[in-house]
């Protein structure tokens, strides 16, 4: 059975999601605060955390950050009332791995958690295998997760990663802003969000800003594509 850590501090949120993903055979256990949360997860192997970003004492935002730098990899969803693009993005710089903005309903974060749950799988399965991809002088080996460009080496966040690897997957082909959402987050997002945009300008400034030959461009009106010139 499937662990998952629930971080939350609103009883009547907590009954929501234990009852819910308890019903689809998942084991639930839970957190009221930070300081608990990552004592817990620092000592349990979960499979996932569910983590609510506004809470008194350390923030969802905290923990997530205290967690990724304590190695802890496990896929974390953040819980959030404030929909904007930019704590969206903030929360998936800081090694989250998904969002759902409150008020939601179940099908909808069950949705989140299998989706989580099936790319956390799949990384697995593939951890061994050899995958090393390359456009122009970019090189993304992505058993060592390392990026390259001139031999220099290019630090990105697991997110910015995530594009990238798709798009040098897909290099050569336009890439719309859904198909991107899709295959990166593994997940359908507000189709209103900018949040790819947002992505896109991180990634060009780290792999495309300090050289002369440009391989990630816009096609107005269609997406993006990782190409030569």
């Amino acid at each position: 059975m499937k662990k998952i850590l629930l971080v939350e501090d609103e009883s009547s949120v907590v009954d929501f999601i234990n009852k819910g993903l308890t019903e689809v055979n998942y084991e639930v256990s839970v957190a009221f605060d930070g300081d608990t949360a990552i004592e817990m997860a620092l000592n349990s192997a979960f499979d996932l955390i569910i983590l609510d970003i506004m809470m008194p004492g350390k923030t969802g935002i905290d923990v997530c950050k205290e967690l990724r730098a304590k190695n802890i990899s496990c896929p974390i969803l953040f819980l959030t009332a404030l929909g904007t693009t930019e704590n969206i993005a903030l929360g998936l710089n800081i090694g989250a791995d998904d969002y759902l903005v409150k008020p939601f309903k179940f099908m909808e974060l069950n949705a989140r958690v299998n989706a989580l749950m099936r790319r956390s799988i799949q990384k697995d399965t593939v951890l061994n295998e050899e995958s090393v991809f390359t456009i122009a002088d970019l090189i993304v080996n992505d058993t060592a997760k390392t990026v390259t460009r001139k031999k220099a080496n290019i630090s990105l966040t697991a997110t910015e990663y995530r594009l990238l690897l798709v798009m040098i997957k897909n290099k050569g082909r336009v890439l719309s802003r859904m198909e991107l959402l899709e295959s990166a987050w593994d997940i359908n997002f507000n189709l209103g969000t900018n949040v790819v945009d947002v992505y896109i300008n991180y990634l060009r400034k780290k792999i495309d800003a300090d050289f002369d030959n440009k391989i990630l461009h816009t096609v107005v009106g269609m997406g993006y594509v990782l190409k030569e010139k």
